[in-house]
């Protein structure tokens, strides 16, 4: 492997077209250990040509009759608890690789919540953190590839805003009516902040507030009621005795799609007479983490709150709607049919796939 040309090593997204698969299934495959990557040294993973899988070009992460695979780590050994977010994660590694495992919450859809979340930000050309499902002895959950570089840091948003707002408290998640929406988008204006590390862009947006723009508009989507001042960052990225600032991907989105309803709840909104329990009116319940004020009593709707950043940030909000028009119910139906069925049941489909129409009606009237 030391021997391998700079020349003859491929990034990920070249890899993918290559191979004729998807960026997850590559992390999925070096999770795996069935490709072996190797590192730059400016901590950016690389696949030599060698590695590449071209005799099966049809074989990605999804299983049997197109199902997305779960994939089984528990041969790995923790090597570091995360402490971030308020879920239970681990860090470990595959021939110097780093992945963390997330352990999803029982009788909840906290994994395929973030499964499906990666695949329609994919959809979208949303630059996102890359997930699969996985299992570590019995306990199911997601496996993620850390898209922080080697030798950078990851800072987010808590540590971001402490150092310009005095007396600003990192760790409260929840009520936290300092995280406006305002202070946040300041903070995504500077010009100093790049666009996300190898995300390979969209026509019309320049910088990491129209990228921004675009994670709140998958908010409210996909109902992601947890963008907390932790599910947001930067990436610091040393260079030459300087340093480069990046727009951390999206990422987090366990949250979503109201997965943690129970099925009887599902199935009593989607078929009830009652307008106070439709669907119509549960997706507009669906409230952000930003405040408009830190003297507002509670924080703006995911819709709202992506509106107010379309309004300064006109033409990126533009930019990503018109890409979430492109995706029809069938597209976002064929990731749902993808993910197994011990996973989710059909009302859970039904109900999600409702939610994402409503929103995305609502989202689209914003341009008129």
């Amino acid at each position: 492997m030391e021997e391998t040309k700079i020349a003859e090593l491929l990034t990920i997204n070249e890899a993918a077209r290559k191979m004729h698969v998807t960026r997850q299934t590559i992390y999925a495959w070096i999770s795996s250990g069935r490709i072996l990557p190797v590192t730059t040294p400016g901590g950016r993973l690389r696949i030599p040509e060698e590695q590449l899988i071209l005799e099966t070009p049809q074989i990605n992460e999804r299983g049997n009759n197109g199902v997305f695979n779960i994939y089984d780590i528990s041969v790995v050994e923790p090597i570091q608890d995360e402490q971030m977010g308020t879920k239970r994660k681990f860090w470990f590694e595959i021939e110097g690789s780093r992945f963390w495992f997330k352990f999803g919450r029982d009788n909840t859809g906290d994994n395929w919540a973030e499964k499906v979340a990666s695949e329609l930000c994919e959809l979208i050309g949303l630059p996102h953190a890359e997930y699969e499902l996985a299992v570590w002895r019995k306990a199911k959950g997601v496996v993620s590839p850390t898209f922080v570089p080697v030798g950078a840091q990851l800072r987010p948003g808590n540590e971001l805003l402490a150092r310009i707002m005095r007396g600003y408290e990192i760790k409260k998640y929840y009520k936290q009516r300092k995280h406006t929406l305002r202070l946040v988008m300041t903070v995504m204006e500077n010009k100093e902040i790049k666009l996300p590390i190898d995300w390979s862009g969209l026509d019309g947006i320049h910088s990491a507030a129209d990228v921004f723009v675009g994670y709140l508009m998958l908010d409210a989507w996909i109902a992601n009621q947890d963008r907390h001042h932790e599910n947001w960052a930067h990436i610091v990225v040393p260079e030459d005795g300087t340093r480069s600032v990046h727009l951390a991907p999206s990422y987090d989105h366990a949250s979503s799609f109201g997965s943690n309803e129970t099925d009887a709840n599902r199935k009593s909104r989607l078929t009830t007479r009652d307008t106070g329990r439709s669907m119509e009116k549960y997706v507009e319940r669906a409230r952000s983490a930003f405040y408009l004020t830190p003297n507002s009593s509670k924080p703006l709707s995911t819709i709202d709150a992506f509106q107010k950043a379309a309004n300064r940030r006109p033409e990126a909000a533009r930019l990503w709607l018109k890409q979430l028009e492109g995706i029809s119910s069938s597209d976002t139906r064929s990731i749902f049919e993808r993910i197994p069925k011990t996973e989710i049941t059909e009302v859970g489909i039904e109900f999600t796939q409702r939610i994402l129409g409503l929103n995305s009606e609502r989202l689209l009237k914003l341009r008129t």
